[in-house]
């Protein structure tokens, strides 16, 4: 049996939630997928730090041609990601910077009802 095209949650951003969210993406891919965790990671961490503890989010997975595609939106259109240059002493500012080695390409959609945060990766990087 194969498995669905894409993993869709709806969750509340919750730090409790993190653990439950990588299980569900392993298991989706089928795969030690330890970059496409650590990316959908970093995206609810930012919504929890960002937008606030106990925002809804809805987490998508999709795999299309060869790549991994995460998507991570909440309802604040005006939180929007930025990369930063943290330096060795900053004890925060490096998820984005992790998320930018990592994959090919991310960026940021928005909309009347929030932003969706995406980033690409290679089928690679998991398989």
């Amino acid at each position: 049996m194969n498995a669905p095209p894409h993993l869709e949650l709806d969750l509340l951003a919750f730090p409790k939630a993190v653990p439950d969210l990588r299980r569900a993406v392993r298991q989706h891919l089928g795969a030690p997928c330890a970059d496409v965790q650590l990316c959908v990671t970093e995206l609810v961490a930012n919504v929890i730090r960002h937008v606030g503890e106990g925002a809804p989010v809805r987490v998508r997975v999709v795999r299309v041609d060869g790549r991994t595609r995460v998507e991570v939106a909440d309802p604040d259109p005006r939180a929007l990601p930025v990369l930063l240059c943290a330096t060795g002493g900053d004890e925060s500012g490096r998820g984005l910077a992790l998320l930018d080695a990592m994959a090919l390409r991310w960026g940021v959609e928005q909309g009347e009802a929030g932003k969706t945060v995406w980033c690409e990766l290679g089928e690679a990087d998991y398989a």
